[in-house]
Parts: C-alpha cells; sequence; structure tokens
C-alpha cells in the first residue's frame, strides 16, 4: 500500500463501520489509546504479517492482543487468579499482561514471539474497546516504525505509518504518552515487570497481594 491512509474522526458515526471493514480484510487500522496509538489487525497469519512488515518489527518481539475484558480471552489463556486481580485493578487501563496459553492454543509465530504466553490489553478508550468488542482479540503494536518515537497523534503515525495504514482513528492526542506497563504471570501465581510504565511495580505488588 503506497496511498496515504484514510483519516477519520473517532467521533465520525462511520468510524467503526469503516475499521472493522478494513480489519475483516486483512488491512492496519491506527486506532486511538490512552497511552499512545496503536496498529490493530485481525488475528490472521495475512494481517500480522502485514502488520510485521509495516512496523518493520523482529518477529520474536511478540504482539500484544486488544480485548475488551479478560473474558474475550478465555477462549486463549489459562485461567489466572493473578490476572483476575490485575485487570480488576488496572483494566481499562495502561497494563499489559503476558498470560500463558491454553493446551492446543496456536496463534501466529510473531504474536507470541515463539513462546507459549500471549500479552493482553485493554486500554482505557472507548472506541477502541468497542471495535475489540466487535472483533474479539486484535493484535496491536504501536502505531510507529520500529525504533522511532511513539506516535502520540494521528499527523505522526500518517507520518511514520500512513502509506502502510488503511483507515486512521483520529481521537486526538494520546494523553499519556508512555505505552504501558507489561508484566508476565506463571501458571504457579508468579509475576515479573518486565517493562516499566505508567503503573509501578508497587502498585502491581500491591494488587496481587493476598
Amino acid at each position: 500500500m503506497t496511498t496515504p491512509a484514510r483519516l477519520v474522526r473517532v467521533d465520525d458515526p462511520s468510524a467503526l463501520e469503516l475499521a472493522v471493514e478494513a480489519i475483516r480484510a486483512d488491512r492496519l487500522v491506527a486506532v486511538p489509546t490512552e497511552t499512545v496509538y496503536g496498529l490493530a489487525c485481525a488475528l490472521t497469519d495475512a494481517a500480522v504479517d502485514r502488520l510485521v512488515e509495516a512496523k518493520g518489527r523482529d518477529v520474536g518481539k511478540g504482539i500484544t492482543l486488544l480485548v475488551d475484558d479478560l473474558a474475550d480471552a478465555a477462549r486463549l489463556v489459562v485461567e489466572s487468579p493473578a490476572a483476575q486481580r490485575l485487570a480488576a485493578s488496572f483494566w481499562p487501563g495502561p497494563l499489559t499482561m503476558v498470560v500463558p496459553l491454553q493446551p492446543g492454543v496456536v496463534l501466529p509465530y510473531a504474536v507470541t514471539g515463539g513462546t507459549h504466553a500471549v500479552g493482553l490489553r485493554v486500554p482505557d478508550q472507548p472506541f477502541t474497546r468497542r471495535l475489540a468488542r466487535a472483533l474479539g482479540p486484535l493484535p496491536l503494536t504501536s502505531a510507529n516504525r520500529s525504533g522511532e518515537p511513539d506516535s502520540r497523534d494521528a499527523a505522526e503515525v500518517q507520518a511514520s505509518v500512513g502509506g502502510e495504514v488503511e483507515v486512521i482513528i483520529d481521537g486526538g492526542r494520546s494523553p499519556g504518552g508512555v505505552p504501558s506497563t507489561v508484566v508476565a504471570l506463571g501458571q504457579d501465581g508468579s509475576w515479573r515487570l518486565l517493562r516499566a510504565g505508567p503503573i509501578t511495580q508497587r502498585e502491581l505488588d500491591q494488587a496481587l497481594r493476598p
């Protein structure tokens, strides 16, 4: 794709329909969140390959799944009391939880990074949650080329990856500007901080304390 992305305001009545249509066609859609803008696509090999190419991303890094709530991913990941406590404390919000997959679940390699776990995120942005509710878990990564600064508004998305994206949903400037905190959860109840962010290790510890 070489043409500039279609820019649609988040409050445009057609915005959700256009985003859903593009994702169902295995195209990329840029969406606002409370941290930075993200690129969303369908959970298919073709769409994920397109996402990785647009980002210039190392396939071993893994890609978060956008969900509407923890139940949205119940068919993919193991039941986790720790995930339930963190979701109750911090979702919707700037927290990504890496949760083990259920036995037998296979996702595109670039989504898991070759592991048997996947990151889950519920952003505090109504439109983006509606998109997840409409289509189920969707791969979501920051809307910029790897190594470039994160995009905080639609113009920055257009400048970075606009030629690879079908639709940019313009929700104004993202207020956070810092990517989400990432925490990995073990099946034995253990956890570790993978990336510092808006939610601190102390806050995580307090939420997980019995």
